[in-house]
Order: structure tokens, then C-alpha cells, then sequence
């Protein structure tokens, strides 16, 4: 029987699949010159963040949802604002790419991202590079090139600039554990939105989830929008850069249980 925490997770889960897919069909649609027609990526973005950053100023202070953290001038100049800035690339080129290559595409194209952020990490010195990760970084690669060389509507530019939104969004990731949890702050979602949206007028389970939203958004713009027409190459390209994906959180969960494992241990050695 499912318990009552299992069910609201699914439950959260379901609800981001939908909102999460619900956005990025609808930036499409509003920024695609055939439906909508407002070509403007920076403006939508500059929308997108100053919408976020008043809600969560409502939630945080008004409707007191979770409490604010102690956050300084410096802090914010030197931590914030240059994560805020990435944040905002990462969405602006993000935004810019639907302009030039379909929404199924730039799905396949963000199989990518584990790739970003592991390089990136490496770069920063947050990370080390490791064979059996690294096999796994070519395996996506390669999947990814496959599924490009079978895109019928292959766009330069508009791949650029997707690839350029994640590399945008891995150096926030690794900005944000680098610059602030060294000083020992943690940010919920919220707290997050309140602190970086308005400088930018921009767990395996969850990747899983993030995988299954990508399925029902490349199978959705195939029927919403005519121009994203999906090849045999396209899904087998997407598929063997699923498996490098799936591999890479595999470790990851492998590494982090062998850690905490050891450090539960370290206590019980002390005592003895």
C-alpha cells in the first residue's frame, strides 16, 4: 500500500512534469513567429524572473511561507548576483533557441546537460574526473550527435544557442554550491527565487521524472507544432544518450550512499 509521503511525492512529481512541460510549450508558442509572434527571448525572460521574484517576495514576506535567510551586501554582490547572472543567460539563450529549432530537438539537445555540468565541475576543481564518468559523458555525447545528424530542421545557430543556455545553467549549479554553501547557506526553491530572480529581470527520483517530461514534451510538440518532425535517427540518438544518462545518476546515487555510509561510519570507529 502506498503511504501518504509516497503519494504526495508523486503527486509533486506529476505537478512538475505538467507545469515544467506547460512552460516550455507555451515559450514556444508565444515566441514562435508562425503562432504568437513575439520574438523577444531577453523580454520574455526579463517577464519570466520578475514574475518570480514578486512571488516569492509575497510568499516570504507576506505570507511568511518560509522564513528569509541572513543575507549581506557582500554576500549578495559577490555570490548572488553573478549565480543570478548565469541564471539569466542560461534562460535567455534557452528562450532564444526556440526561435530556431524545434521543441522536441532542444529536448534531445538537453540530454546534454549532465555533460555541461560534469565539465564544469571538473573546470572548477569541484569534481574529478573519473574514467567510468567519463565514459559515460562520451557515451551521451555520442547519442546526441546521432540524434542531431537525424534532425530534418538542423539549425546552427539555434543548437548554439541551446548548447550556450546549458552550459549557462551548469555554471549556476556549480556557482551555487561553490560560492554559497561555502559560506553555509542553503536555499530552498523559494528563498532561491526571492534572493536571485530580481537581479535578472532571469536526487535520481527528480531526473527520472525530468526524463519522463521530456518524452511527453517531444511526443506533445510533434502534435502541437508540424515543423517537429522526429526521425528514426532523432529517437535512436536520444535513446543511447538516455543510457549514459541513466549511468551517470546511477553513480552518482553509487558515490553519494558510499559516502554517507562512511561518514555514519567515522563516529562508530571514534568510540571505539
Amino acid at each position: 500500500m502506498i503511504s501518504r509521503q509516497h503519494l504526495l511525492t508523486y503527486i509533486y512529481l506529476l505537478v512538475y512534469i505538467l507545469l515544467s512541460s506547460g512552460v516550455i510549450l507555451y515559450n514556444k508558442w508565444v515566441l514562435s513567429t508562425k503562432y504568437f509572434n513575439f520574438p523577444y527571448p531577453i523580454t520574455l525572460t526579463m517577464i519570466h524572473m520578475g514574475f518570480s521574484g514578486a512571488v516569492a517576495f509575497f510568499l516570504i514576506r507576506v505570507f511568511k511561507v518560509v522564513s528569509p535567510i541572513k543575507m549581506t551586501f557582500k554576500i549578495y554582490a559577490t555570490c548572488v548576483i553573478p549565480i543570478s547572472a548565469f541564471f539569466a543567460s542560461s534562460l535567455w539563450f534557452g528562450n532564444t533557441a526556440y526561435l530556431y529549432i524545434s521543441v522536441a530537438f532542444i529536448q534531445m539537445l538537453k540530454a546534454l546537460m549532465p555533460v555541461a555540468t560534469f565539465l564544469t565541475a571538473v573546470v572548477c576543481g569541484i569534481d574529478k574526473l573519473k574514467y567510468d564518468v567519463f565514459l559515460n559523458m562520451v557515451l551521451v555525447s555520442v547519442g546526441v550527435v546521432v540524434s542531431s545528424y537525424g534532425e530534418i530542421h538542423f539549425n546552427v545557430l539555434g543548437t548554439t544557442y541551446q548548447v550556450m543556455g546549458m552550459f549557462g545553467e551548469a555554471l549556476r549549479l556549480v556557482l551555487t554550491q561553490v560560492l554559497l554553501q561555502k559560506k553555509g547557506l542553503t536555499l530552498n526553491p523559494i528563498t532561491s527565487l526571492y534572493y536571485i530572480a530580481p537581479c535578472r529581470t532571469g536526487a535520481v527520483t527528480i531526473r527520472v521524472a525530468g526524463v519522463l517530461k521530456d518524452w511527453i514534451l517531444i511526443a506533445l510538440s510533434t502534435v502541437l507544432f508540424p515543423e517537429s518532425v522526429i526521425t528514426v535517427l532523432n529517437i535512436i540518438g536520444y535513446a543511447i544518450a538516455l543510457c549514459g544518462v541513466v549511468m551517470y545518476n546511477y553513480l552518482k546515487v553509487r558515490d553519494t550512499r558510499a559516502s554517507q555510509i562512511s561518514s555514519e561510519s567515522l563516529p562508530d570507529r571514534a568510540v571505539k
